[in-house]
């Protein structure tokens, strides 16, 4: 399918609260004075854009456009739609945040990134496609957003740290926190995926780079799994339509935290035991299996692997943290399962405490099953921010047994 089909189709929603109404089409302009352009400032172009939802792309689908019909005018005409309503979406699930976390130092710089990239791309709604120099510019803009938001994640988590230190962390908070991080990051990796796409096919520089002369974008579409795991393979390579960067990603968060944990549990003995990786594509799926003796997790301790709010690493430098992706923070595992779901896969981790670890990557199979997780910004997601949560509904067991002598009869 051709990304030009994607400005028919999409839905119309109604923002905040409100329910998403079905609509025949996403146009932009309206003769009522609907549209953007009779929006005042930048939150009434928020509350416009955010009012559609985003279209999300399969695997295929990317594919396809680069490979057979990579025309910048068919890209300049969806992104030119498609990232406002991205950006907008996510953006308004940032002001639903708590007071003390938005007026963090941080969180505003991110803030002021997400509105300066809208307030560019909306220079180029009213733009022609047949203008040569207008789609000259629209990439060149695209570029420089990307560059803009290289460090979004790092900077957001710092952001969390900095309300952390000052405030604490409830109960609430910590799950509103969590659920937001998840898609905000989950977002940011989406909206990265169409700037790298349209900046490497369109961008010049990115088109003659000869390790990746048969990439569509960032795109692989003979990715060798067990090439980017640099691991041995006694049968066929085992090849999937993938982005290269965000397996490595995944993969090299795994065998970190494998090696140290295998390393730190046998460190008395002197004797380390391998870490054995095992890929095997299915009809449906490819799975990555990475398996150590690093004497496993506790099962209480898994669900805090993957929480935010969580993490007791040691506060990072920001201005060091590009050195090493996230070092510090205590996002890698977090970040990677996002990186796995982002394309209907997952990360899930298996524990035998005082044995070792079972840590399984699912990849889709089919580029036509990979179809992009994208957030949205709706009825439930408006609800999940501002109802107060209640007690738990299962009791909880008290630290002392209950002295049951109490209840004898006399």
């Amino acid at each position: 399918m051709r990304l030009a089909r994607l400005l028919r189709g999409a839905a119309l929603a109604v923002p905040g609260p409100g329910l998403r109404a079905a609509g025949p089409s996403r146009s932009f302009s309206s003769d009522s004075g609907s549209g953007p352009a009779s929006e005042r400032g930048v939150p009434g172009q928020v509350d416009f854009y955010a009012r559609f939802s985003p279209s999300p792309l399969s695997m295929k689908q990317f594919l396809d456009f680069g490979s057979v019909n990579a025309c910048e005018k068919t890209s300049f005409m969806f992104l030119r739609q498609e990232l406002p309503v991205r950006l907008a979406n996510i953006m308004k699930e940032i002001s639903l945040l708590p007071d003390n976390l938005l007026r963090t130092p941080s969180v505003q710089l991110v803030q002021s990134w997400y509105i300066q990239s809208l307030q560019e791309l909306l220079d180029f709604k009213d733009k022609s496609a047949e203008d040569a120099k207008a789609i000259y510019d629209f990439t060149d803009t695209v570029i420089r957003i990307r560059n803009r938001h290289n460090d979004v994640i790092p900077t957001m988590a710092q952001g969390v740290i900095e309300y952390k230190e000052s405030f604490g962390v409830d109960p609430v908070t910590s799950q509103n926190v969590q659920y937001f991080l998840d898609r905000f990051y989950m977002s940011r990796i989406s909206i990265r995926m169409l700037l790298n796409q349209h900046s490497l096919l369109f961008g010049g520089k990115g088109k003659g780079s000869p390790s990746h002369r048969k990439h569509i974008g960032s795109i692989n579409p003979n990715c060798n799994v067990v090439e980017v795991i640099k691991a041995k393979s006694p049968g066929q390579p085992i090849q999937v339509v993938y982005v290269p960067s965000h397996l490595y990603h995944m993969v090299f968060e795994l065998f970190k935290n494998a090696m140290r944990a295998t390393m730190e549990h046998h460190a008395n003995r002197g004797v380390y035991p391998p870490i054995q990786v095992h890929v095997t594509l299915g009809n449906e799926d490819l799975t990555v299996k990475m398996s150590d003796r690093g004497g496993g997790v506790p099962l209480r301790k898994i669900d805090r692997l993957f929480n935010y709010m969580y993490s007791t690493a040691p506060r990072p430098r920001v201005e060091t943290s590009r050195a090493v992706p996230l070092a510090g923070f205590g996002y890698g595992l977090p970040i990677s399962r996002l990186y796995a779901q982002y394309f209907q896969g997952d990360l899930k981790l298996y524990s035998l405490e005082g044995y070792g670890t079972d840590a399984v990557i699912y990849i889709k199979a089919l580029s036509t099953d990979s179809i992009e997780r994208l957030p949205v910004y709706n009825k439930a997601a408006w609800k999940h921010y501002n109802t107060n949560h209640e007690a738990d509904d299962w009791c909880v067991p008290s630290r002392e047994p209950k002295d049951m002598t109490t209840f004898r009869s006399a």
